[in-house]
């Protein structure tokens, strides 16, 4: 199966879903719908501007729609198609929260770009940002609020499951935040530990709303969250890759960004542990520089490579997914839908954008 095919063949399904929750052009109707009956008057034009302008330019921007994609094709191996086509409007959830994580992480990090364009605080200013970016962890809530076909009891666990992973995504981003200043010296496992919070809680909790909602077996359930948690974590472990090693006009953001930030990333982890005492306290020190000189960047990005740190780093991220490949593709019925995820699996380690 095509991966990237599958991918944009849901995509129209889930930007219909975004849109009715976040819509393109806001109106006195949708407004009313998003936020009840005004006790005084709502100036739409305005919300439009601050608010909806905001998402979209990010949307629109691009990004491949895998949690979404991950949430429906969970619940339809689970569930079956029927089930799973009643779920449609909840594959919001994980996409527009992804992205509201995305303008938040951009502000703390000081990035200057994000997918080819700059960032949304350097467009609309730190304000205005921030509360887009807010927006967007509860916008797509509203599809649980005005929920269809979804029991009393699927719609506790649903609420559970978003409340404990944005919980574990606020811990993970504040390890990442520390350690790209220099405060502690992650572990391995630690690293890992991160990522599972900070990429993979996103993922999981897609899988989780999709095996909820599709009367998966507790079971099911766990299998679910463990495999999408694995697939981000390696796609943060390719990310960190792709970050050193891929050219502007193919990335979408600064080449080297992970070093000026910082970054204690897996790939770092593994250097610092191989290099010699001098070199490691190089890399420390261009790290702890938030240097955005290109020779010191590439200084960094050799030291890092002359440990076999992408092999390894990369033979780290295909063992996380095959392990969790393995414990859930039992429990899975027969289809398309199983036959995505198991593609799904194999993209998160071998993709190059």
């Amino acid at each position: 199966m095509d991966i990237q095919d599958a991918l944009n063949q849901k995509r129209k399904t889930i930007d219909a879903a975004i849109e009715k929750y976040v819509p393109r052009a806001m109106d006195a109707k949708k407004a009313e719908f998003l936020l009840g009956k005004p006790r005084y008057a709502y100036d739409v034009k305005t919300a439009q501007k601050a608010v909806n302008d905001l998402i979209w330019d990010l949307l629109d921007r691009g990004g491949k729609r895998w949690r979404p994609a991950l949430m429906l094709w969970v619940a339809e191996a689970i569930g079956g198609k029927q089930k799973a086509d009643r779920l449609t409007d909840f594959a919001a959830i994980p996409e527009v929260v992804h992205n509201g994580t995305l303008v938040i992480d951009d502000l703390e990090d000081g990035s200057l770009n994000r997918r080819g364009k700059p960032c949304l605080h350097r467009v609309y200013g730190t304000d205005l940002a921030v509360n887009a970016g807010n927006a967007m962890y509860f916008l797509p809530l509203l599809s649980l609020a005005r929920r269809k076909g979804v029991s009393d009891a699927q719609l506790v666990k649903a609420y559970e499951t978003v409340v404990q992973e944005m919980a574990n995504l606020s811990f993970g981003q504040g390890f990442d935040i520390l350690w790209h200043k220099g405060q502690g010296h992650p572990t391995q496992d630690e690293y890992l530990q991160m990522c599972a919070f900070k990429t993979g809680t996103l993922a999981r909790m897609a899988a989780k709303l999709g095996a909820v909602l599709a009367d998966g077996t507790p079971k099911q359930v766990d299998a679910a969250a463990a495999f999408a948690e694995g697939l981000g974590i390696a796609f943060q472990i390719q990310d960190d890759i792709l970050n050193l090693t891929l050219p502007k006009d193919a990335w979408g953001k600064d080449v080297g960004e992970d070093i000026t930030e910082g970054k204690r990333s897996l790939l770092v982890i593994h250097a610092l542990s191989n290099l010699s005492k001098k070199e490691k306290q190089e890399l420390l020190d261009i790290l702890n520089a938030h240097t955005r000189d290109e020779a010191l960047i590439q200084r960094a990005v050799h030291l890092i490579e002359k440990t076999s740190a992408i092999a390894y780093a990369q033979d780290k991220a295909k063992a996380i997914v095959q392990d969790a490949w393995k414990n859930v593709e039992p429990l899975l019925l027969e289809g398309q839908a199983k036959d995505a995820l198991n593609a799904l699996a194999d993209y998160a380690i071998e993709r190059r954008s």
